[in-house]
């Protein structure tokens, strides 16, 4: 079965992330980053129903960051992580989220890696 990898870089959202006053008082700009691994029966037909749509993907996103305050990147991950492998194509996925403004001379981030395997535990 051909494998591919779909990626969703660099997904800007303004939105609620984070333990600290100054964090909960204002949206802040977080960077998302998802690699989905899809595996199909056989070399997709050249059309968008053959293969996993990532429009999907990037309006949950969006959804998900607008529906809540998260605490932790680690459970912002996760949620995304779930969110992708919501298509039983998606085999695997690599989320990444990444604090921009945080520090002056620094970001901030998480990297999860999930597949079937760890789903299912």
């Amino acid at each position: 079965m051909p494998e591919y990898v779909i990626h969703l870089e660099a997904l800007e959202v303004s939105m609620g992330l984070g333990i600290h006053p100054h964090e909960r008082a204002e949206p802040q700009r977080v960077r998302i980053d998802v690699a989905m691994t899809c595996r199909y029966p056989a070399i997709p037909e050249d059309r968008i129903d053959a293969v996993v749509d990532y429009d999907f993907l990037r309006e949950g996103i969006h959804a998900l960051v607008r529906a809540r305050h998260f605490e932790l990147q680690e459970v912002l991950c996760e949620e995304v992580a779930t969110l992708a492998m919501r298509d039983k194509r998606v085999t695997a996925v690599r989320v990444r989220s990444v604090k921009q403004d945080i520090y002056p001379d620094a970001r901030v981030g998480c990297e999860i890696i999930r597949n079937l395997t760890t789903v299912q535990e």
